[in-house]
């Protein structure tokens, strides 16, 4: 596996090495050795299976409070995403900052979402589908989430969605928690 840095602390691309023949081609997309040495999420509670039938469904920003934060790896195992990873966390160097990915069946990539990162996808063709391992299990009380196009991001999309679930419109405007309680002690 090829591990690559992102700007967002903690987060990372992994391609694959692949071992090629006649045959095809083989590869490890998931080692609990090689992440662990690197520091990175090494354990798995679930696997999730996202299948979306139409182009420029959007799903998400998700993400899960403590003690319930996860860690995850996703890949496109049919069609293509624009993937969207936004930092969090207010002790990071990249709070409030983002990156995007293209993740699809035939660039095989993966992105690691890391603890206290939101994350969300548009799908970029009909048919798509989305395998991520997740390292915590899923707790609905401990589930947020943060709307596609809420002005504190700026996120540019490939597209407008087509297709996105009543829950992923209405999360209500992002308050930065620091500037809250700056406020508060300034009163």
């Amino acid at each position: 596996m090829i591990f690559e840095a992102t700007d967002i602390e903690g987060a990372c691309t992994v391609e694959l090495d692949k071992r090629a023949d006649d045959r095809g081609f083989f590869a490890r997309g998931w080692c609990s050795r090689e992440f662990g040495d690197r520091g990175l999420a090494s354990g798995i509670a679930q696997m999730n299976i996202s299948f979306n039938r139409r182009k420029h469904t959007l799903r998400g920003f998700h993400y899960q409070t403590a003690p319930y934060q996860e860690d995850k790896l996703l890949r496109c195992v049919r069609g293509a995403v624009h993937d969207v990873l936004l930092d969090l966390r207010p002790d990071s160097p990249s709070f409030m900052r983002h990156i995007a990915v293209e993740l699809s069946a035939e660039n095989y990539r993966t992105l690691l979402v890391p603890k206290g990162c939101a994350n969300a996808f548009l799908t970029l063709a009909d048919e798509t589908e989305v395998t991520y391992l997740v390292s915590e299990f899923y707790t609905p009380a401990a589930e947020r989430g943060v709307r596609w196009n809420d002005p504190a991001f700026r996120i540019k999309w490939p597209a407008e969605p087509a297709v996105i679930s009543d829950k992923d419109c209405s999360w209500p405007d992002f308050k930065d928690e620091r500037s809250l309680v700056a406020s508060a002690d300034q009163e």
